[in-house]
């Protein structure tokens, strides 16, 4: 709601419920009854999230439209990828104990949507925008991140390039460096760190972040793809399993 009002956009919440779908047929009775208790209960969980809403965005004055539908899984799944075309951006709860249970939904919303997704960690209140941080290592999917972020970028008070690599690849190419001017002529307070990997590839970007106090990483997301499914990347998965601050994701 917060970045709503700022950005004078529509919003639209989504808080969707699951109901017994012709796969838990073949459930044993006592099962299949633990599962309709579950599916009420998220049923009951999504309709107080929706009230809730309800109740900030009448505060916030943001133009709205909340819906509550009780899909299947599979309907939630699909629906979610083809509501965020229509979206120009797809912000999605990205906790642990989330992104364990539902990676799926997650990986669909951006991978089959074409648009950015800004995954937030669980506790994220205020939604800022102030320190930014780019995760840059001169791929298609890093190019991508940064256009879409661009207005993130432009507004930002400060803007750090952190190209992460082997330490031959940071010494051989200033890749930051190269990014640097395209953003500054869009208007970008940018600075640059080529940093080698120490630790990995994402902890050292969390590090990276911490130290400038980042409200934000922008990076594009990787995957691999097995027979039409689409599966994150091992820096990828790792940030949306564990990041403090919200994730800018573009594919």
């Amino acid at each position: 709601m917060t970045l709503a009002k700022a950005a004078g956009a529509h919003l639209t919440v989504r808080s969707s419920s699951w109901h017994l779908s012709g796969d838990d047929v073949w459930l044993s009775k006592l099962d299949y009854e633990g599962k309709e208790v579950d599916y009420r209960r998220l049923d009951a969980l999504a309709h107080s999230i929706a009230d809730s809403a309800a109740g900030g965005i009448e505060q916030a004055d943001v133009m709205c439209a909340i819906e509550a539908p009780s899909l299947s899984h599979s309907d939630v799944v699909n629906q979610l990828a083809a509501q965020a075309r229509l979206h120009d951006l797809t912000i999605l709860d990205a906790g642990p104990r989330t992104f364990d249970l539902d990676r799926k939904t997650i990986e669909k919303a951006l991978f089959l949507s074409g648009r950015p997704v800004i995954a937030v960690p669980p506790g994220y209140a205020a939604f800022a925008t102030q320190r930014v941080v780019v995760a840059w290592d001169g791929s298609a999917q890093a190019a991508r991140a940064a256009n879409d972020a661009m207005p993130f970028l432009r507004a930002a008070e400060a803007v750090k390039i952190v190209a992460v690599g082997e330490e031959e690849e940071i010494q051989g190419s200033p890749l930051g460096a190269e990014l640097a001017p395209h953003l500054a002529r869009h208007g970008v307070n940018v600075t640059v760190n080529d940093t080698s990997v120490s630790g990995g590839v994402a902890d050292t970007l969390r590090a990276e972040a911490a130290l400038f106090l980042a409200d934000m990483i922008v990076m594009g997301a990787y995957h691999h793809s097995r027979v039409q499914e689409y599966f994150f990347g091992g820096v990828t998965r790792s940030l949306l399993a564990r990041s403090a601050i919200p994730l800018f994701l573009a594919h």
